[in-house]
């Protein structure tokens, strides 16, 4: 009788164990929770494992849009993007944040997180700066917006070296159409510069004599009556900003 409560024991024994190996090997494993998802990410944008964070962050995303984890989820996506230099994607994802949840106590920091992307972006002077003026536009947002913000202070430096870029673009184009002679355009690019950077002098002093010398030339290359119509126009100009 003994042995037969073994024998029995062993049987279900055995049962219950395979059961549990049928379940491990055969059935899915149970689904992460947005709370596990939120944290895997976070685990790895310590260890610095950007890609895989973005891969936890957006399954979170699309898996529990409605759950407290998924707000979280969205804003350190475009922190995942940033850190890993994906600077584009941070933007997209930054971006969505701030349409989604605009009056979010963390929109200060998404409008720096935006201007210094952008500002990121910045390749060299000779090619369109497209990126650095919107920069600037959420730069100036961040400063008129959020002044005590503790990103404002950075933002503004930010502010005056973007405005150096912009101001460097304009330099050169204008200095190409010096050298290839295109006196009239390089002109009013000079012009351009010295009206909308005069905070940065010494680009501002270099664009007013450069456009002097253009005007002197390009008078060289035009009709008379076209030259005693931008005459009386120049010396005013040329009177304001000496």
């Amino acid at each position: 009788m003994r042995s037969s409560r073994v024998f029995v024991s062993i049987l279900v024994l055995c049962l219950v164990s395979g059961c549990a190996l049928i379940d491990k090997f055969f059935l899915p494993p149970p689904d992460d929770t947005a709370q596990e998802l939120y944290e895997a990410g976070m685990e790895s944008m310590g260890e610095k494992e950007f890609s895989t964070a973005q891969g936890y962050f957006t399954n979170l995303k699309d898996r529990f849009p409605f759950s407290p984890y998924a707000l979280k989820a969205e804003l350190a996506l475009g922190d995942a993007y940033f850190l890993d230099e994906k600077y584009q994607l941070s933007l997209d994802a930054y971006k969505e944040f701030e349409a989604l949840h605009p009056s979010n106590s963390e929109i200060p920091y998404v409008l720096f997180q935006i201007g210094k992307g952008n500002y990121n972006l910045f390749k060299s002077i000779d090619r369109r700066q497209e990126n650095i003026k919107e920069g600037l536009e959420y730069f100036y947002r961040l400063e008129e917006t959020y002044p005590d913000s503790k990103y404002a202070k950075t933002a503004r430096e930010l502010i005056v070296q973007s405005r150096r870029i912009l101001a460097e673009h304009e330099v050169y184009i204008a200095d190409f159409f010096w050298r290839t002679e295109q006196y009239g355009p390089a002109w009013h690019r000079y012009q351009y510069v010295v009206e909308n950077f005069s905070d940065i002098k010494d680009l501002r002093d270099y664009a007013r004599k450069r456009a002097e010398y253009s005007y002197f030339e390009y008078q060289k290359t035009i009709s008379e009556e076209e030259r005693l119509r931008i005459q009386g126009s120049w010396k005013l100009w040329l009177k304001e900003w000496l």
